[in-house]
């Protein structure tokens, strides 16, 4: 064999090798099977959160509950959380709450100066800062120590209560006189004739 014969037999044995090694790599590869997210990560829908204050003129920190769509007032703020999420306890923790803050300002005003998420494991990232108090969401909760507003309470006994006795149409009786008594003579006057 020439050495033209060994180089394009050499040729073409390289170049076939190529086409096999090319149409191999361009081939779609399988998609990888996308893992299912675990079965409880389901944010939880909380009715209470929790928040912590700090008054910077008295250098006190206080904690403080609020239900949900309730407002509380803390210093010259007033703390109103629409929503408030958790993770199960078997997660990694992630809570966060939507909240609109207002301030009451010197001339009775009230002046909105933050609506927005806040993050308990951020507690910085969008925590309230005001030039005398600071508030952020420390957790949500299921339950608090502190009773449930009248508002809750109200709303649930109105679906349970009877109707009150003036809504129910009067029955149509006869007209009949009661007969009037005479006071005891022996008894004081308890009337306030003027």
């Amino acid at each position: 064999m020439s050495f033209f014969n060994l180089t394009s037999m050499g040729g073409l044995t390289l170049a076939a090798g190529l086409a096999v090694g090319t149409a191999a790599f361009a081939a779609p590869p399988e998609p990888a099977p996308v893992p299912a997210p675990p079965a409880g990560s389901e944010r939880v829908t909380n009715p209470v959160a929790e928040f912590a204050g700090i008054d910077k003129i008295t250098g006190r920190i206080i904690t403080f509950d609020v239900y949900i769509d309730e407002t509380v007032q803390f210093g010259a703020l007033q703390v109103t959380p629409r929503v408030c999420y958790s993770r199960p306890q078997t997660e990694e923790p992630k809570t966060d709450s939507f909240v609109e803050v207002d301030e009451i300002t010197l001339d009775r005003k009230i002046r909105r100066i933050f609506t927005g998420w806040m993050f308990a494991e951020s507690p910085g990232l969008n925590a309230v800062e005001h030039a005398v108090y600071d508030v952020w969401l420390k957790e949500c909760k299921q339950k608090s120590d502190v009773p449930a507003p009248d508002g809750a309470k109200a709303d649930a006994t109105k679906a349970d209560a009877p109707k009150p006795a003036a809504a129910k149409p009067k029955a149509t009786t006869p007209d009949v006189t009661e007969p009037v008594t005479e006071p005891d003579a022996s008894e004081p006057d308890t009337t306030d004739a003027n």
